[in-house]
């Protein structure tokens, strides 16, 4: 367990009554509020929030929350207070006008203290972080990720199969969306889940854990790995932290930062990742970049002269990486692989990751480019279990990632294509992606900057 901050006060009690406890969820399910009697309040000061607990007489919580620089107060009366949460409200009067004011100077000094910037906040632009977390917050993107058979049932079956991992164990879910894999956690016997998740989606998740009954299973905390805190170790770490070309959005960085909870002995499921890569010949392809550029060709569009825009449209196109997915004959050699063992692995590995790469072409043509897809292991003590993005292999909603080359190459079969791959993680919660590659034989060279946090979606 963490050792609070040096910031910390003394814990403050006084008795308060709970004139107004309501829950407005989305479904609009009206719980029965909580007895108007005298209550005990207990105020535990941080150095960025306040830890506030309203108990009964038999020391049951009827009210809890956290009081921080974001949380909706406000003062009514001279002795009460109404707290504004998501879908928790509570107006507490206190039994004087001083206990009032003893509260709420507590409550102030949390409130002032300027926020540390966090590992996640260091590494991510607040627009990029808004806007990625209002995406996860919406019910139509979890239900996209969940309605991928492949990617769900393949998590359950690596969890329910690995039951012995997960019996009577605690279990944290990072990143939990909707919350599905800490049900699945349950279903295989875990003790306690705690389920972080720091979108709007979590007051979701936390009505699905009461809806099935399951609240002193799951607990949801709101907030991001990197700023919340557990009240104890964990065994087994879980999470879906994977995104296009298994890098973008840099989850997985958040999910290496799990690892401050787990306990020696723990396990991660996912345990490690191969991402695979191999050139591919697409005429089509590499066409239909440079005919999307030429409607910058234009000389008479209402007027106006489009043409010296053309090559910076034709840069900024073949920047982008393609999402979809491809017919395996287009491959010219065997992959190459590159291992992340996530139990192994730091946050910083991930913030420059070098890919060298020597194909031997098994046919003549022209190379346009390197197609990347990932495979994930869920090792358990009972079986592994695999996850694939593979061409080959039913299609996820990962689909698979192919960067172009600015000029592609000729190699005839047998010759080796060699050089590598840099990705280097920005603060778009995504890569820049630099690609080198020669034809050994020849000396001919080509390459690219592909931008990974600007992806063409070919399938739709």
């Amino acid at each position: 367990m963490a050792a609070r901050s040096p910031h910390a006060q003394q814990l403050l009690r006084c008795s308060v009554q709970l004139l107004l406890a309501r829950e407005e969820l989305p479904a609009g399910l009206q719980l029965a509020s909580p007895s108007q009697g005298a209550l005990q309040l207990e105020v535990l000061p941080g150095a960025e929030d306040a830890d506030v607990t309203v108990t009964d007489a038999d020391g049951v919580c009827v009210f809890k929350c956290l009081v921080n620089r974001d949380t909706e107060y406000c003062r009514v009366g001279k002795q009460s207070v109404l707290i504004m949460l998501e879908y928790n409200s509570a107006l507490l009067q206190f039994k004087s006008q001083a206990e009032y004011n003893t509260f709420s100077n507590a409550v102030k000094r949390c409130r002032s203290q300027k926020k540390e910037n966090s590992v996640f906040s260091q590494r991510t632009d607040e627009a990029s972080a808004a806007q990625y977390f209002q995406f996860y917050g919406c019910l139509s993107q979890q239900q996209n990720m969940m309605q991928d058979f492949v990617r769900t049932a393949t998590y359950h079956r690596a969890i329910v199969q690995n039951y012995t991992d997960f019996t009577d164990k605690v279990v944290l879910d990072v990143g939990c969306g909707s919350g599905i894999l800490s049900f699945f956690a349950v279903q295989a016997g875990a003790r306690r889940v705690y389920a972080v998740e720091a979108s709007s989606m979590a007051k979701y998740a936390e009505l699905l854990v009461r809806s099935n009954n399951l609240s002193d299973k799951i607990t949801v905390l709101a907030g991001k790995i990197e700023e919340i805190s557990l009240p104890e170790n964990v065994d087994v770490v879980i999470s879906e932290p994977m995104g296009y070309m298994l890098f973008n959005e840099r989850m997985l960085e958040s999910y290496l930062h799990s690892k401050k909870w787990l306990k020696s002995n723990g396990m991660m499921f996912p345990t490690y990742s191969d991402i695979h890569l191999a050139p591919f010949s697409d005429e089509q392809l590499y066409m239909e970049h440079y005919s999307r550029a030429n409607f910058w060709y234009q000389e008479w569009f209402y007027g106006v002269n489009l043409s010296s825009l053309r090559s910076a449209a034709v840069d900024e196109y073949l920047q982008q990486p393609v999402v979809d997915t491809f017919d395996v004959r287009i491959l010219m050699a065997q992959t190459v692989k590159y291992t992340i063992n996530f139990i192994e692995a730091t946050e910083e590995d991930l913030h420059r990751v070098e890919i060298p790469f020597v194909f031997q072409m098994m046919q003549s043509g022209l190379i346009h480019g390197l197609a990347f897809w990932f495979d994930v292991a869920f090792v358990g003590s009972l079986v592994t279990v695999w996850l694939s993005t593979a061409p080959t292999e039913p299609l996820t909603h990962w689909y698979q990632v192919r960067c172009l080359l600015q000029t592609p190459l000729f190699a005839k079969e047998g010759e080796t294509l060699s050089g590598k791959v840099l990705l280097v993680a920005n603060k778009r919660q995504s890569y820049d992606i630099q690609i080198v590659a020669m034809v050994d034989q020849t000396g001919f060279k080509s390459g690219n900057i592909i931008d990974l946090k600007n992806p063409f979606f070919r399938f739709v």
